[in-house]
This record gives structure tokens, C-alpha cells and sequence, in this order.
């Protein structure tokens, strides 16, 4: 994988290597981080990808896509295209209903950025792995919901706002969020990486939907800690930078500290004086200007604080820094070499237990009718590939699905259970004779499939549950029996 940024160690950037190992170390115990780089004046002092998860695969970014529509925005604004005070019914006329209301009227660029519509709840809901509306039109659709406050004044997190956004810049452009940004942003960045889903309209969905790598999201926050200046140009105007991070409007209350703090364009402020990027299911872009900082993280995690807190935790004490901007000496020199940055390779967990299991020889050649359910499965098998390796075989709709876990590693593979084939890395293990347990980790997203079938005589339970969703994180929960060939 090609690098962006110069690497270095934390002694030679003022950091205690303890503290670094500690963050690492505490947030392996929340089991589903997948990556972290940590920059220190500009260089990486700290990289760690969780096996399987790569550092070349770029990863699911949900929000954190808002404050690249949001730099794109600033842009648009600095090139004259569009101003804060521009009124969305004019920059969308298409789309506005033939009679809008005195509150949609009123709806400007910058109560989309602020997430302050008038909008009583989101316009876009998040449902199972996506926050897709159905179907095209989807200005039309948002800009037709009901605006009950005056906006400008009632806070309300809406990906629909940010999808609005982008709506407007590919209008006022002619191209998709993705192409415009290009040469003004990524390229520069050397983020070569990106991917954007596009809604049907072939409108980048603005809110959600980009797909970086870690070391890519890294670069998005140095710049952001520059003033947005890269390489001695200045890529995001200066006066944009300090206003989309700053405190426009409160927002909460939360049960998250981090939740409270107040919200810019498209950023949220966070405690200790940083802001950050922020996507669903913990994806981060943590900018700590006072100790000249920026932290990426990717995860697949339901408690959010949780991963913040860890970086409070490791990083905030005073004995953690030499901090060489305040004039003190830093234990080491400088340095930029490609092995530099302190390298550890965690690895996510593989169930434990046994490899195989006595009752595999009476399975062998069964097929398990099942119940009906949700998901339309209507029959499972189990069995050994030509490696050796256990093999559910799941029937929909006529067609046979196989997933092939690992024992003790992580067995690289695709699996299209879930409609077009996704890469994928799975492990099982028989946690005693009649329970086999499997994870199949879905790469370069948060989400990841827990399996359990549980063999009774000639019965199967058959459970799969995911590890985040924006719905429920069931699956499939059935039962079924068995028919011999």
C-alpha cells in the first residue's frame, strides 16, 4: 500500500510509548476496533490494523462522509457557486414542493450544515445496513416532509440534510460529489482510495456512503488541523476550517458526554477542546489541535463513548507528553522512515473450542428442512470442504449459499447471503459436541454475523445475529429437522 504521511515514534514526537500501548491495548478490550493511526505533528507515531481487517482495504465511513460534503461545500462557497445564506427551495426548484411552506421557504445552506432544518426527527432513517429512501427522487421526497420548527433554531441529526447538500452541489456542478472533490481535495491528499454509493439518480448520497482507508481518513483530519493548507496550498479556505469546527449550534441532551458539546458544519465538538468526524458504529476522525493530535479509528461498535472515552483515558494525563510546540526537548530526533511508527498487529478474537466435533459423522450428508422465517432460508447443511474446512451450506430460493469457516484464523472468502458477494473473513469453532459457533467478519464494513447451531437429535437451532444494525440485530432465529438422502 502506497503511504500518504511520514511515520515516526512517539519519543521522537513527545509522546510516552506507554501511553501509546495503553490506548492500544484498552481499546483491543472492546473487541470490535478494527484499525487506529494515531499522527503527532503531522507524523504517524502509532498504526494498527485488526487481523482481518487490512490497512489497504478502505472502510465504510458512514457519517464521517458528512464532513467531507461539508469541505466540499466550503469549496463550492469559496469558488462562488453558493452562499450560507442561499435559500434550498431556490438551489433545488425542481425538487420543492409547488407550494412550500413559510418554514421550508425559509431553509437555508446553512440550516442544512447545522443540522437545523425544522425537521422534528430525521428525514432519513437508518435501516438494517444502509440509511437508503427507497426508490429515485429523493429531494423531492425529503423536501415534501413536513418542517415544523423555524430553521435555524431546533437541532435534529437528519442525513437528509447532508444528502441535500450534495443534491445541490451536483446541481451547481454538473458532477457527482465524488468527481468534484477529486482534484480539489483527494487527489491532493493522495487519496486514491474513495468510493461514494450513489442513490438512483446518480447523486452520491452525501451523508453516508464513502469509503476510505485509514490512513486516508488521517490525512482528511491533518489537513483540518492545518487550516486545510496541504503541502504549502491552501485546499480548504482558512476561514471555512475554523468555522465547520467550531460550536454553531447546541445540540443534546445525550447520554454521551461527546453528544453534548455543541456541533458545527457537519463536525461535532468533542471535550478537550477537539472535534471530530463521526460515523455510525464508532468510525472517527478525532482532531486535538492543543496537543497537535489526530487519531482515525474504524469499529464496528453499539457504544459509541466508549471508544472516546479510551482515547481520553490513555492519552489525557500530563505525563503523557513532551510537548516540543510549547519549546521542550523531545527524547528522540525526527524521523521519517517507513518501519518507524510503532507497529502492533492485534488480531479480532476467533471463537474458542474445538476444531471438530463426534456428531459430524452422523451430519454428514443431512439436510436440515427449515422452518419458514424472515429470511427465507429454507434449508441448512454441514459440512467439510476439499480444505478441510467446515461448511454450512444455506438454501434460498432453490440456490445454495456455502460459508467456509477457519479454526483458530481468520478464513478469507465471499459470501452472498446478503444479495451481491461481499468479502468476507469467518472462524468457527464447536464450543462442545452439539454447539458450533461461527463470526463471519464482513470486511471493509462494521458489521459483522455471529452464528449458532445447536444439534439435537434430528433438530437444529439455527441463531444469527449481527453485532450492530440500525434496526434489530437479529437475523434468523428458526429451527428445523432433518432429511436424510
Amino acid at each position: 500500500m502506497s503511504r500518504i504521511l511520514p511515520r515516526s515514534t512517539p519519543p521522537a514526537e513527545g509522546v510516552d510509548p506507554a501511553a501509546v500501548r495503553r490506548l492500544v491495548d484498552h481499546l483491543d478490550g472492546l473487541e470490535n476496533v478494527h484499525s487506529l493511526l494515531v499522527l503527532r505533528h503531522g507524523r504517524v507515531i502509532a498504526e494498527s490494523w485488526w487481523h482481518p481487517h487490512t490497512a489497504d482495504r478502505p472502510h465504510t465511513m458512514f457519517s464521517v462522509s458528512k464532513s467531507f460534503t461539508s469541505t466540499a461545500v466550503g469549496i463550492a462557497i469559496h469558488e462562488g457557486l453558493l452562499t450560507l445564506d442561499d435559500h434550498v427551495v431556490d438551489l433545488l426548484p425542481d425538487d420543492a414542493p409547488a407550494e412550500p411552506s413559510g418554514h421550508l421557504r425559509a431553509m437555508r445552506v446553512r440550516d442544512l450544515l447545522t443540522m437545523t432544518t425544522g425537521h422534528s426527527a430525521s428525514t432519513m432513517e437508518g435501516i438494517d445496513r444502509t440509511i437508503s429512501l427507497p426508490g429515485a427522487g429523493w429531494a423531492r421526497a425529503i423536501l415534501a416532509q413536513p418542517v415544523e420548527h423555524e430553521p435555524g433554531t431546533h437541532f435534529v441529526y437528519n442525513t437528509g440534510a447532508t444528502y441535500l447538500l450534495s443534491a445541490i452541489l451536483h446541481r451547481l456542478t454538473g458532477e457527482r460529489l465524488l468527481d468534484y472533490l477529486t482534484p480539489r481535495l483527494l487527489a491532493p491528499l493522495g487519496i486514491t482510495h474513495a468510493a461514494w454509493e450513489q442513490d438512483p439518480d446518480g447523486i452520491d448520497t452525501g451523508g453516508f456512503g464513502l469509503s476510505i482507508t485509514t490512513e486516508e481518513m488521517a490525512a482528511f483530519g491533518q489537513l483540518y488541523l492545518q487550516g486545510g493548507v496541504w503541502e504549502g496550498e491552501q485546499l480548504v479556505p482558512a476561514e471555512w476550517v475554523a468555522a465547520a469546527t467550531a460550536k454553531q449550534v447546541p445540540n443534546g441532551p445525550s447520554g454521551w458526554p461527546e453528544w453534548e458539546q455543541g456541533y458545527g458544519y457537519q463536525f461535532w465538538q468533542c471535550r478537550r477542546g477537539a472535534y471530530r468526524a463521526d460515523g455510525a458504529f464508532g468510525q472517527y476522525i478525532v482532531v486535538w489541535p492543543e496537543k497537535d493530535l489526530v487519531i482515525a479509528i474504524t469499529s464496528g461498535l453499539s457504544d459509541l463513548q466508549s471508544v472516546l472515552d479510551v482515547v481520553w483515558d490513555a492519552l489525557l494525563p500530563d505525563d503523557v507528553w513532551v510537548d516540543r510546540v510549547a519549546g521542550q526537548v523531545a527524547a528522540e530526533p525526527a524521523i521519517d522512515r517507513a518501519d518507524a511508527a510503532v507497529p502492533f498487529e492485534p488480531r479480532l478474537p476467533t471463537p474458542a473450542g474445538a476444531a471438530s466435533s463426534p456428531i459430524e459423522a452422523a451430519l454428514a450428508g443431512v439436510v436440515f428442512e427449515l422452518e419458514p422465517n424472515e429470511r427465507d432460508v429454507s434449508a441448512l447443511a454441514l459440512g467439510r470442504d476439499a480444505y478441510g474446512r467446515t461448511e454450512v451450506a444455506f438454501t434460498i430460493g432453490g440456490l445454495d449459499h456455502f460459508v467456509r469457516f477457519g479454526h483458530g484464523e481468520w478464513s478469507p472468502g465471499t459470501c452472498s447471503l446478503i444479495g451481491s458477494p461481499a468479502d468476507v473473513a469467518t472462524a468457527a469453532a464447536w464450543t462442545d459436541e452439539s454447539t458450533l459457533r461461527g463470526r463471519m467478519v464482513f470486511l471493509g464494513t462494521p458489521f459483522e454475523w455471529r452464528l449458532e447451531l445447536r444439534f439435537t437429535g434430528e433438530e437444529v437451532a439455527v441463531t444469527i445475529d449481527r453485532n450492530v444494525a440500525f434496526g434489530e440485530r437479529g437475523l434468523l432465529d428458526t429451527t428445523g429437522k432433518a432429511r436424510r438422502a
